[in-house]
Parts: structure tokens; C-alpha cells; sequence
């Protein structure tokens, strides 16, 4: 194996042999991310961390170059996300208004609503409510922005958050986040539990899932973003009320 620190001829090898492999990560990623993200983006994004992980390797490592270069890569793709806007406004305001519905509904029902109820409270019929999850794919259940909420000053994932200095999402994920969030996931309607599994722990894009589930693909990806917004929901009424 080569490693960065040899001849310039060396790197340029594993840049050729691996090049093949951000494209391949990106177009994972592409597939469980709104067509408003362009795959192009992602891919230089992912080259430049694949040339980060050329300069910074090492045999002594003790990994293969490749499983290195793969978490690079990754990685530089998912902060060129982070760094752009690139899910709208208005998506996110639709996604906050179902958010916001499922939790008076939950509160007001003792379980969670189902698609009908949450439709009803957004005065819309199914279908416009169908639709409306399928135009936001690819809604997060974090976003960096999270933790700076313009109007209040403080977001409810401050409330999971107890060492601001360091990362913020690495910090929630080693607290009570982390336990909130498996209780949230426990919560969910069995369906949108178990596309949560294949989607996250399986890896499977949403053309794979909709064949396991034996759905479409444009119904899985409706699923998904309400799954999302009723883990939202749930988090942020477990950190007003305490119950961690």
C-alpha cells in the first residue's frame, strides 16, 4: 500500500484508483437527498476529501487506505451540506407547521396521530398532505441551525446540549440526546420504525426499501419525512417538559 508521504507519483495512484469511490459515496448520498442538491457538488466535495485523506494517511494507521479515504470522503460531503442552504425555507417551515401539529395532536389524542388527523389539523386533504411530505426529502432531524433559534434565543436541542465548547452534535449524541432519541424512536408507528432501520442501520436506498415494504419510492420518502417530524415533535416536548 502507498502511503501519503511518499512520491508524488504515489499519490496521484490512489487518487486515480479511488476516484471511482467518491463517486460511488456520492451517489449514496445523493439517493436520500431532496433534487435540489446537486451531485456534482457532492462529488467535488468528496475528491477534495479523498486529497485530504491521500496527504494525511499512514500504514502505521493500521487501516486499509481505502476504509480511511471512504470516511474522508463522507465526511468533507456532508460539510459541504452543512455549509449550504440547501434545503429551502419554505420546506422547513412546512416541515416545523407538521411538527408542530403532531405535538398538539399527541398531547390532545395520548398517541400518536395518524396521517389523517395530522392532515385535518393542517386544514388540508390527504393527498395535499402526501404531497407536501414528498417535497421534503431530505428533512434532517438535525440541523446545525438548530441550536440557534432567532426568535427565542434558544433552541430546544440546547436543552440536550451541556458542553458548548466542543461539537455540538458529537456532545448530544454522547448525553440524554441520545437516550431521548431512542425513546422517540421506540414511539413510532411500527412502519416508519422499521423504515428508519432499513434506511439508517441497513443503508438501503428508497427504491430498496419501497421493494422491502412493498410501497413506492415516493410514499417511502413520504414516510420518512414524517417519521422524521414526529421525532422532532418528540424531542422537542421532552426537552420542556424534562422528561429525559
Amino acid at each position: 500500500m502507498y502511503t501519503a508521504h511518499g512520491k508524488k507519483d504515489q499519490k496521484d495512484v490512489l487518487l486515480d484508483q479511488h476516484a471511482i469511490l467518491v463517486k460511488k459515496l456520492a451517489y449514496q448520498l445523493k439517493a436520500k437527498l431532496p433534487p435540489s442538491v446537486e451531485l456534482d457538488d457532492l462529488i467535488q466535495a468528496g475528491m477534495m476529501g479523498l486529497l485530504d485523506a491521500v496527504n494525511r494517511y499512514e500504514d502505521t494507521h493500521g487501516a486499509q487506505f481505502e476504509t480511511y479515504a471512504a470516511q474522508r470522503i463522507r465526511g468533507a460531503m456532508l460539510d459541504e451540506l452543512r455549509s449550504s442552504d440547501w434545503l429551502p425555507r419554505s420546506i422547513r417551515k412546512n416541515m416545523r407547521d407538521v411538527e408542530n401539529a403532531i405535538s398538539q395532536l399527541e398531547q390532545q389524542l395520548g398517541q400518536s396521530p395518524t396521517e389523517n388527523d395530522v392532515a385535518k389539523k393542517l386544514n388540508m386533504s390527504l393527498a395535499e398532505y402526501h404531497e407536501m411530505l414528498g417535497d421534503c426529502s431530505g428533512h434532517q432531524l438535525i440541523y446545525y441551525e438548530d441550536f440557534h433559534e432567532a426568535d427565542s434565543g434558544e433552541h430546544f436541542l440546547d436543552r440536550f446540549q451541556t458542553d458548548h465548547d466542543n461539537d455540538p452534535i458529537k456532545g448530544l449524541l454522547i448525553g440524554d440526546f441520545k437516550d431521548a432519541l431512542i425513546g422517540a424512536i421506540d414511539s413510532l408507528p411500527e412502519r416508519e420504525k422499521i423504515l428508519l432501520g432499513l434506511y439508517y442501520e441497513q443503508e438501503l436506498n428508497l427504491k430498496e426499501i419501497g421493494a422491502v415494504m412493498s410501497v413506492s419510492e415516493s410514499r417511502v420518502c413520504q414516510l420518512h419525512s414524517q417519521a422524521v417530524a414526529r421525532l422532532r415533535a418528540n424531542l422537542r416536548e421532552k426537552s420542556w417538559t424534562g422528561a429525559v
